[in-house]
């Protein structure tokens, strides 16, 4: 199985906006949004994936066939000591790929490409989705990461850091 992960083009803009729809689709069973009333379910951040530096679109091929996509955002925290992390804002894999190695490649790939404090973080309905990071982040950081639960944030957090600070 060949996997490719590469940044999202302009030009492929529009297929990752396609892919985030099965993704909204595929999550509704952990989220109460509905579609709106031209039957999409949107993405209120998907623009700023092209005009914001701190933030990084992926699109994921199996075979040369689109399987699905990652969302990176690097977060800088304000305050006395200034800090930066990344954060998997949003992860997609099609269920066809799901649990052939796909997802692992990808997350492997993009923690050695942004190297770092990273964070990230499952609702706490979607245990599927913890199961599946806990495992890659244990896998990845040889169990060197924190769970955590935020005030702002229901469900676990994963931290971590990656590259040559790790």
């Amino acid at each position: 199985m060949d996997v490719q992960i590469e940044k999202a083009s302009l030009e492929q803009k529009v297929v990752l906006r396609h892919l985030l729809e099965l993704y909204k689709y595929d999550f509704s069973e952990f989220d109460p949004e509905d579609v709106n009333d031209q039957g999409l379910y949107g993405y209120k951040y998907f623009e700023q994936y092209w005009t914001e530096p701190s933030r990084f679109p992926f699109l994921i091929k199996v075979n040369g066939s689109y399987a699905g996509f990652a969302l990176v955002r690097e977060i800088t925290q304000e305050g006395e000591n200034p800090a930066s992390y990344f954060s998997m804002a949003e992860f997609f894999v099609m269920k066809k790929y799901r649990k052939s190695g796909v997802g692992k490649q990808t997350a492997f790939y993009l923690f050695d490409t942004f190297s770092g404090t990273w964070e990230v973080a499952e609702m706490k309905e979607n245990v599927p989705a913890q199961k599946f990071w806990r495992k890659i982040i244990s896998e990845y950081t040889n169990d060197n990461y924190q769970e955590v639960q935020k005030v702002d944030w229901e469900g676990p957090v994963q931290i971590f850091i990656t590259g040559k600070m790790n």
